[in-house]
């Protein structure tokens, strides 16, 4: 039987993961720039950490892990023969594969407070895993690079996390929108048009409006029990245009009675005003549909979306003012943003926008004539390797065509050749594959021409 790999799941070659650890390094990079500092999590914890925190849509998502062992034990016949999912699961099942970054990371600042300076600025980049429909974009494991700061109420916090957005696609040559939008906004939406109790309703409808259009959203907040009056009132809210200045007028006249909505509006101004002065290569824009799908968004919420490449949200992310209170620690304000690695390697794929040096494996391959000729050849390997040139020699002495294949399939520009003539002048005959030239170099000006 042929072996394949689970659906929603992906190898990835070499030169793939030269792709993708350009773009690690240099997300890893822009981190650094600000203070950032690494940590891992496990791919497993406990249920109890997981279920609850995404929402219910969320708990369905999740991979459950079985019990080692005899996972029937605790389980009687009644339980097994009454063939209720849920409740089985929950008894087969004490741990899952973390379905993002940021509730584990929560864990972790509660388990090591006393080791941690608050605030803590942490990135982390790992595997996810969710129990989703594949589709193109959407990947059942996938990784998130995340950077978040905790123990800050500071909106600055939100402002360097937008300079980091800029930055990191910038570097890339990706053009991009970043959204912006305020959970508290949304709160004083649902409070001025009297369903205030409909909050998630009205962020899980509206957040839709990009992929199933004003009509579909209207029903599905019809649907979700918000009256026809209500939806009306929101109809010339989530349809605003014009400049980020013009919204945030127009929306802080609307939310006039709101104090929560004005607290939004407030805080929005600050982080658009602050960013002006930085001149963001990217365009920032004010959305109120905006909403995020998950539940344990309070303040600012930010989404990226690629200009030139038809694919969902490459980055997101929010303020979470008590995400460790589920932990048990109360009053640690967090926020953060999640860099979609898998899409963003899909918009540079797209675009091609990879730097040549960044996927280049080999630069210089020694080609094979027999023992003697490999072992002079590995003295002036060991010289390039120490000059910072990627070199190989070729490890077998067989037909020089079968060597150059080699050199030709994997791109190497130069290869070294040393014969009976070369090693008695100390030299050795350096081609460039590309223009086809050939001449006779010592290790000196070898390593100077493939370098420069």
């Amino acid at each position: 039987m042929k072996p394949n790999i689970p659906k929603g799941t992906r190898d990835f070659s070499p030169v793939e993961m030269a792709k993708r650890n350009y773009i690690f390094d240099t997300i890893r990079s822009v981190y650094a720039l600000y203070g950032f500092q690494q940590i891992e999590t496990p791919a497993m914890e406990t249920l109890q950490t997981l279920m609850g925190k995404y929402g219910e849509e969320g708990d369905k998502l999740l991979f459950k892990v079985l019990n080692s062992g005899d996972f029937l034990q605790k389980v009687s016949e009644e339980e097994l023969n009454e063939r209720n999912a849920l409740h089985l699961a929950s008894k087969f099942c004490e741990k899952g594969l973390r379905y993002d970054l940021t509730v584990p990371f929560a864990r972790y600042v509660v388990m090591h407070r006393e080791e941690l300076q608050l605030p803590f600025k942490r990135y982390q980049v790992q595997p996810v895993w969710r129990a989703d429909r594949p589709q193109k974009g959407r990947y059942r494991e996938f990784y998130q690079f995340d950077g978040d700061v905790v123990g800050s109420d500071s909106l600055l916090n939100e402002v360097e996390l937008m300079q980091i957005v800029d930055t990191v696609f910038s570097r890339f040559g990706v053009n991009v929108q970043i959204k912006i939008n305020n959970r508290k906004i949304l709160s004083g939406i649902a409070e001025v048009i009297g369903e205030t109790d409909k909050i998630v309703d009205i962020t899980v409808a509206i957040d839709k409006l990009d992929k199933i259009g004003i009509d579909a959203v209207n029903e599905e907040l019809v649907n979700a029990g918000i009256s026809k009056e209500a939806v009306e009132k929101l109809q010339p809210i989530i349809s605003l245009s014009g400049t980020n200045d013009e919204k945030l007028q127009v929306i802080s006249e609307v939310l006039e009675n709101s104090e929560i909505g004005l607290k939004g509006v407030e805080e929005i101004r600050f982080i658009l005003n602050a960013l002006e002065s930085f001149k963001l290569k990217n365009e920032i824009q004010l959305d109120l549909t905006l909403a995020r799908g998950l539940n344990y968004y309070t303040g600012a919420i930010f989404e990226v979306k690629a200009l030139d490449v038809q694919i969902g949200s490459i980055t997101g992310g929010g303020r979470y003012d008590n995400l460790t209170g589920i932990f048990g620690m109360p009053g640690i304000s967090g926020v953060g943003i999640s860099f979609g690695v898998d899409r963003i390697f899909d918009v540079l794929n797209a675009l091609d926008a990879y730097p040549k040096e960044a996927v280049n494996g080999t630069q210089l391959l020694f080609i094979n004539f027999g023992e003697k000729e490999a072992a002079y050849c590995m003295s002036i390997a060991a010289k390039a390797r120490e000059a910072g040139i990627r070199t190989e020699l070729f490890p077998d002495s067989v037909k020089m065509k079968k060597q150059m294949s080699y050199a030709n399939a994997k791109d190497i520009p130069f290869v070294a050749l040393a014969g009976e003539n070369e090693i008695s002048e100390g030299k050795v005959t350096l081609k460039n594959m590309q223009t086809g030239e050939q001449k006779l170099v010592n290790a000196e000006e070898l390593i100077a021409s493939v370098l420069c």
